[in-house]
């Protein structure tokens, strides 16, 4: 029996081959690089208390450090977007995987240069610091890593544009997004157990590793779709369902002015420093407001990114599901992104929440909507962009988002410095996607298709 698809207006259109295919294969492989990704990103939010006490910095240093890695994948991220576009997924996406690995196993030798020294910020008072020690070792892992991890979701998303048809690209994105919450969902139940057994420098190296086994993975099996051997005449019509695009390279000058740029990156801007957040702190608040170590706070982050899974598939699920039901790209995107934007205000009441499970229930919505609302405002890229060009669109949204990372990393620091209370930062968590959504509708309100050939409007 064959599946009835369905076309970017949600009209019935060519039929789906048989069988799962080779393109979910290569979807299979862009999970695992979201996974390993998250778990090497995460390690140092888990260990924060036990690094914290081995090396004596405080929450502005500690946001430094976050800092540190914000920066680099800002820088990265417009860089390889555009790398990517020029050399191709199978050798950007490699490169990428590599400088990662190298960036996350080096944190497993932070002290080993005393002497380093390395220039960071601070807005409480607006000063410049200076890190040391391991201190610096930290920040400069990070350095390393945010410039190798950059390249995960440009690349990933330019892989999804080649091998998966319009109708199909949500729920691929939201498939492969979903690694994100598998390797945060891992973290903490593998980081821990390495440190109590083998020590901290360990949890950084065999989590590092991981990266150097994908790449033998990805290198033998990726190819282009009209390249691959695997993929039959039918996969491959399916693939190509769409309309014929140029491939005449785009020039970032064409793109950076566009109102359909600014609106996928006004969104990233806006949110990503929330999931950001997460990832870094929530540790801490599970720590600070309610007394969980290295030992108890496993099942809570695992719960917390597990329910974050299902929202990022189901976030991608939605608005697919509604373009097979006759919706319009436009209002089946925006209705899922609003259905989640909605899901994550009730985060107002997590600082506040004195039971446990109450305050993890809260966090878990929240983060669920975020993925969810991620899975389709990528998705908005390949709506609104030809294949050629999604890559560096990719990359710009991704520095805005990383800037906003940048901030939140220090605003945070300084919050927790002088109060201590998480209040503040989820007011600013529960408000930004709803903020977000209208900015996006305003610049992009029918989600039409960027005009590359002439001035935007």
């Amino acid at each position: 029996m064959q599946i009835p698809s369905f076309d970017a207006a949600g009209t019935q259109g060519s039929t789906a081959p048989r069988g799962w295919g080779v393109r979910w294969v290569v979807c299979a492989m862009l999970f695992g690089a979201a996974a390993i990704n998250y778990i090497d990103r995460q390690v140092i939010g888990i260990l924060k208390p036990t690094l914290q006490e081995q090396f004596h910095f405080d929450e502005r240093d500690y946001a430094a450090i976050v800092f540190s890695f914000q920066s680099a994948y800002a820088i990265g991220l417009l860089l390889s977007g555009r790398i990517i576009d020029r050399i191709g997924v199978r050798a950007g996406f490699t490169i990428a995987v590599v400088v990662w690995s190298v960036g996350a196993m080096a944190h497993a030798f932070a002290d080993a240069l005393p002497w380093l020294r390395l220039p960071t910020v601070s807005i409480d008072p607006p000063q410049v610091l200076l890190l040391g020690g391991a201190t610096a070792g930290l920040a400069l892992s990070r350095v390393i890593l945010g410039l190798g991890e950059a390249g995960n979701f440009p690349a990933s998303i330019k892989a999804v544009a080649e091998w998966f048809p319009k109708k199909e690209r949500a729920l691929a994105t939201g498939i492969f997004n979903s690694g994100t919450n598998i390797g945060a969902l891992v973290t903490p139940l593998v980081v821990p157990w390495i440190t109590v057994h083998y020590g901290w420098q360990w949890a950084f190296l065999a989590t590092g590793l991981l990266g150097f086994v994908w790449v033998a993975w990805w290198m033998a099996a990726y190819r282009r779709p009209e390249e691959h051997a695997g993929v039959s005449a039918a996969e491959l019509a399916h693939i190509q369902s769409d309309p014929p695009e140029s491939i005449v390279p785009v020039p970032w000058s064409a793109v950076f002015p566009l109102r359909q740029t600014w609106a996928f990156a006004l969104g990233k801007f806006l949110t990503d420093p929330i999931w950001w957040l997460y990832l870094f702190w929530v540790p801490d608040f599970l720590k600070r407001n309610h007394g969980l170590d290295l030992k108890t706070m496993g099942l809570p982050l695992v719960v917390i990114y597990l329910v974050a899974d299902v929202g990022s598939i189901g976030g991608g699920w939605l608005s697919s599901h509604l373009l097979k039901r006759g919706w319009s790209v436009n209002a089946a995107r925006k209705l899922a992104m609003l259905v989640c934007a909605i899901a994550v205000v009730p985060m107002l009441f997590a600082a506040q929440a004195t039971n446990l499970w109450v305050a993890v229930g809260l966090v878990s919505l929240a983060a669920a909507a975020h993925q969810g609302w991620s899975a389709n405002l990528f998705t908005l890229t390949s709506d609104m962009f030809p294949r050629r060009a999604v890559g560096s669109v990719v990359g710009i949204g991704g520095m805005a988002g990383s800037v906003g990372g940048m901030l939140i990393a220090l605003v945070v620091g300084a919050i927790l410095q002088k109060t201590g209370s998480y209040v503040p930062i989820f007011v600013i968590c529960a408000s930004a996607y709803l903020v977000a959504l209208a900015l996006i509708h305003l610049l992009a309100p029918r989600l039409e298709p960027a005009r590359l050939d002439d001035t935007p409007v």
